[in-house]
């Protein structure tokens, strides 16, 4: 089974956040918590240390109040603030987020929480934590970062470090590119892939003179594939190439499209940046099969070539590598509001192992010591 890892820990929490250091202090006197501590970019910083970027999504302990729904909002040039409106305008299946009745023309979500990233650093094994970066913490500094900054990947190119992140706003749901020297300190250099599109993560080196990434664009609509086909209509796993890392173009077919009665029927996204081995780059995805309101998230790998990473060597589009493992959370304090998901979202090389760095129910951070060996060609 694939969670019987030797070395498979949560290495970072909820509790192991400082709420008095967090940013919506500037603003929100409010009391809040910790949702969730997940979903962290990985990288080894120049001393030999790891670094995970932590996703934290802050929410308030009331944000229901007498029929009003809280939400906080970070405006330009100002303190954070909390907005209201009436709970009965929405609906409040999913915890994360609740879907408006009211706007109908396109979904409108409220946000039950707020995210921003929190770096830490773990000791070079990535079984400690070593230091909590909240001075460094990346916070939104632009409108189209409003509502918060998610997911982080963390790819090292030219002894740069690039890191992604999906920013949320009233009129964007986009990919940012930020830029660090050292892996710690990060400068924004805005938007670089438009509207909905999520999971984007870099290759580490150039491929024929260019530089590629993994896409993951969202829409409202998809058409339907015909009964033979194993393909169904809706997000994929695309591929875009780009001479500077500012301006992407697509390639013409999708990479890893959702597949009828799998266990990637649901949704299909990247997970950690690609690495390169002898036999191609090294690519981990997350699939989602259908239950519930959430569903189930499991970690696949695929191996594309190292010259035409648009050509799948080998895939492992049935049997996950990483699951959620129950094991690791059942004596855990925080919350659960969700099931069966894992997030992987990192990956660093180690002697005979890689190291994955995952979101753990959306809750924690995970980190996963996975052998060689299990990636066979």
């Amino acid at each position: 089974m694939s969670n019987n890892y030797e070395i498979d820990k949560i290495i970072f929490s909820p509790k192991d956040v400082d709420l008095l250091k967090s940013p919506l202090r500037d603003g929100i006197d409010e009391g809040t918590y910790v949702l969730g501590a997940f979903n962290p970019g990985l990288t080894r910083l120049p001393n030999g240390n790891l670094l995970i970027m932590v996703r934290v999504a802050e929410a308030l302990k009331e944000n229901v109040i007498g029929g009003k729904l809280k939400v906080i909002r970070k405006p330009i040039d100002s303190k954070y603030i909390i907005d209201e409106y009436n709970l009965s305008d929405f609906y409040t299946d999913d915890p994360r987020k609740y879907l408006s009745k009211k706007h109908t023309h396109s979904k409108n979500y409220a946000l039950t929480s707020f995210s921003w990233l929190l770096p830490v650093e773990l000791s070079a094994d990535g079984l400690n934590v070593i230091e909590i970066h909240y001075e460094k913490a990346v916070v939104p500094t632009e409108f189209y970062q409003e509502y918060g900054i998610e997911d982080a990947r963390i790819t090292k190119i030219d002894n740069k470090y690039y890191m992604t992140a999906c920013c949320v706003s009233t009129t964007r749901h986009t990919t940012v590119l930020y830029v660090s020297d050292n892996g710690l300190d990060y400068n924004c250099l805005g938007i670089i892939l438009d509207h909905q599109n999520k999971d984007m993560v870099l290759f580490p080196e150039r491929i024929l003179e260019k530089y590629f990434a993994l896409t993951r664009p969202l829409g409202d609509h998809y058409f339907i594939s015909p009964d033979h086909s194993n393909i169904i209509g809706g997000p994929s796993i695309n591929i875009a190439q780009s001479p500077d890392l500012l301006h992407w173009k697509p390639l013409d077919m999708p990479l890893i499209t959702l597949r009828k009665n799998s266990k990637i029927s649901s949704k299909v996204g990247s997970g950690a940046p690609p690495i390169k081995t002898s036999k191609g780059w090294l690519m981990l995805f997350h699939g989602v099969e259908s239950k519930g309101e959430v569903g189930i998230y499991n970690t696949f790998w695929a191996i594309l070539d190292l010259e035409y990473p648009e050509k799948i060597i080998r895939s492992s589009m049935e049997n996950p590598i990483l699951t959620a493992n129950h094991n690791l959370t059942d004596k855990l304090d925080d919350y659960k509001y969700v099931e069966n998901v894992v997030f992987t979202s990192g990956i660093v090389e180690d002697q005979e192992n890689y190291i994955l760095a995952s979101g753990e129910l959306d809750l924690y951070c995970r980190i996963t010591y996975i052998p060689k060996e299990k990636f066979i060609i």
